[in-house]
This record gives C-alpha cells, sequence and structure tokens, in this order.
C-alpha cells in the first residue's frame, strides 16, 4: 500500500538554510522510492483552517516512509527547516488499490448497538 508525509508548514522564515534544505530534501527519499505529490503549491480551504503550505511526498509503503524519516541523510538537514518553519507532518499509509469505502460503512453499521 501506498504511504505518504504530509507536511503543514507554517511561519516560516525566509533563511538560506530553507533553501539549502529545499535542494538536499529529494535526494534524501529517492533512495525510498520516495518523490513530491505536493510541494508548496495553493490550496484552497473548503471547511475549517489549514494556514501555511502543504507538502506531500508519497513512498511505495509505510516501511519505505518511516525509513526514509529516520535515515541519517534526511535526519541531517531536517534541522534546517525545523529551525525556521513551524509546522505538523505526519506519516499516514494509503489505502490498497480497488479500497471500497462500502465496506468499512458496513463494518461501522455492525458495529453499532442494535436499536
Amino acid at each position: 500500500m501506498p504511504a505518504y508525509v504530509i507536511a503543514n508548514l507554517h511561519e516560516a522564515a525566509l533563511h538560506p538554510e530553507i533553501a539549502e534544505y529545499i535542494e538536499r530534501i529529494p535526494a534524501t527519499f529517492e533512495p525510498y522510492g520516495g518523490r513530491f505529490l505536493v510541494h508548496v503549491t495553493q490550496h484552497e480551504v473548503k471547511e475549517g483552517t489549514w494556514p501555511g503550505n502543504v507538502v506531500m511526498i508519497g513512498f511505495p509503503g509505510i516501511a519505505e516512509a518511516r525509513a526514509w524519516w529516520d535515515s541519517p541523510a534526511y535526519q541531517e538537514i531536517a534541522p534546517l527547516r525545523s529551525r525556521h518553519i513551524r509546522g505538523d507532518i505526519i506519516l499516514i499509509e494509503g489505502v490498497p488499490e480497488g479500497y471500497d469505502p462500502a465496506a468499512t460503512a458496513k463494518a461501522m453499521r455492525e458495529a453499532l448497538p442494535a436499536e
């Protein structure tokens, strides 16, 4: 199953270290099959709030996403970002090919107390 790293980055301070981070990050996730899916593009908020910028990196699976995050190469450059940008970052597993949300709804209904 695919996996994703999703970042909601806000309060970014322009700094040369941010430019260096952006230049170096692709090389850190390429060995794990990662690639940018979204990188600081405009987004349209339809409900709630989502301040800042969105970054999304796709990986073949959650193991690869975790291995990338924990890799010495990424951990070496992570402070270049974290010193200047506050945000929230998650690793999340995607759904398998052919995922049927109706099956999830059915399981939810079956778990509900009888009326």
